[in-house]
């Protein structure tokens, strides 16, 4: 009896100490080889270009930013060309923007973080639910902790006379993803877990609106693009930037259509690379000593934005309307966004705040190059895997575990059985 505990001590150690290795290597990228060796701007300019021949791309933009200078741009495209002022829409990375819209509403003094967001509202309503929503505040809105369980991608509408009102779409999303229910409900105890929550931003856009008494856009254009001179940002398409807008793509290189939202805050940003570039710099001190904000926002509310809110597996994960990517010196990160959306369009931005380097990347025809290459930049860069590299690493990761594991349990096995024989071999003798 005390050999078959030592036997199966002595598994779950190594099967144990196997996870632990593998784990740590995936973080540390031993299982990651990117697609170029270097950060160098030109370097790695140089082999985008070679990663998007390869991978048939349509439409690409590209910005690599060096303590706070646009360094290096790049761009492709399949038809129409592709410059600086093209816009783009940018899917989820429009909450990144979208935050700080919240933000200067807090500084205005219009909102609290911690205040519960029905105290704000008239229009609309949480439906009724076995859980506290006074605990669903602004702050666990913007980091998706409130217990909203939408889970909310969206899916768009081919034309403008089809979007819903923000109302409408709050109680059933008609384009909602598939698979997903389309009501946006607390479905769980506020801060108790993280979920990605589009229907949340949709909330926070009627919150927009209420303590303004604008639109969402018009808030956005008057406290925000304009004082920063992104003429080319919007959430509603206007016909003078419509004759620059990107051409949209199939992953199979076919043509795609157009898709309007109603949920503007979530993934309804049209934008350009310049503007972006703009954006970038609005997070550094200017170079002739402009201040973090550009006197818009102050430094603190755009630090807190980057302030981890949640944690996940010891790594911090998500800010306020913020990814987290990687853990830097002096608790800070690598911090930006990501947008995903059907038909392809992949939008990625990097920002080390130490240093003022990092990257703009808007695309679209592919799903997922614009953040293999945003997240190869911050593993060449840290030497780490980052959120969303770790993520893609997951699958492989859970391959090696498992090999690894079967193969100590075969080893385990066949030592048991080479044991019993040396002990039956004398006897026989």
């Amino acid at each position: 009896m005390k050999r078959i505990i030592k036997c199966l001590f002595a598994l779950i150690l190594t099967a144990a100490l196997w996870s632990i290795l593998v784990f740590f290597g995936t973080v540390n990228g031993w299982l990651h080889k990117p697609f170029t060796k270097s950060t160098d701007p030109e370097l790695f300019t140089v082999a985008t270009k070679t990663q998007i021949e390869k991978e048939f791309v349509r439409n690409f933009a590209m910005a690599i930013m060096k303590e706070g200078r646009v360094e290096k741009q790049l761009f492709h495209s399949a038809n129409k060309k592709v410059d600086k002022n093209t816009i783009f829409q940018v899917a989820s990375f429009s909450k990144f923007v979208s935050t700080v819209e919240i933000m200067k509403l807090v500084e205005m003094g219009k909102i609290n973080l911690d205040t519960p967001v029905s105290d704000y509202l008239k229009r609309w309503q949480l439906p009724p639910s076995e859980f506290d929503h006074e605990q669903v505040t602004v702050r666990r809105l913007l980091s998706h902790t409130s217990g909203l369980t939408d889970g909310l991608g969206y899916s768009g509408f081919t034309n403008c006379d089809s979007i819903q009102t923000t109302e409408a779409s709050l109680t059933k999303v008609k384009d909602t993803d598939a698979g997903l229910s389309g009501e946006v409900k607390v479905g769980i105890e506020p801060n108790s877990a993280w979920i990605y929550s589009g229907g949340g931003f949709t909330l926070l856009q009627l919150l927009v609106e209420e303590t303004s008494g604008q639109t969402f856009n018009e808030f956005m254009k008057i406290n925000i693009f304009q004082p920063l001179n992104m003429t080319s940002s919007t959430y509603i398409l206007n016909d003078s930037l419509e004759d620059r807008l990107c051409e949209f793509y199939n992953s199979n290189t076919t043509a795609a259509p157009h898709f309007y939202y109603t949920s503007l805050a979530a993934t309804s940003l049209y934008t350009s690379l310049s503007d972006l570039e703009l954006f970038f710099q609005f997070f550094l001190k200017g170079k002739n000593g402009e201040p973090i904000g550009r006197g818009q926002i102050s430094p603190e509310s755009l630090k807190l934005m980057r302030k981890p809110h949640w944690d996940m597996m010891g790594a911090s994960i998500y800010g306020l309307g913020t990814m987290l990517y990687i853990d830097i010196e002096n608790d800070d990160n690598i911090f930006g966004h990501d947008g995903q959306s059907t038909p392809p369009i992949n939008t990625a931005i990097r920002i080390n705040p130490k240093t003022g380097d990092g990257l703009i990347i808007l695309e679209t025809g592919h799903p997922d190059l614009a953040t293999r290459i945003a997240s190869d930049w911050v593993f060449i860069e840290t030497g780490k895997s980052d959120t969303l590299l770790f993520t893609m690493l997951t699958g492989k990761m859970t391959n090696i575990l498992f090999i690894g594991l079967i193969s100590i349990r075969i080893l385990t096995i066949g030592t048991g059985i080479w044991r019993r024989k040396r002990k039956v071999l004398p006897l026989n003798n």
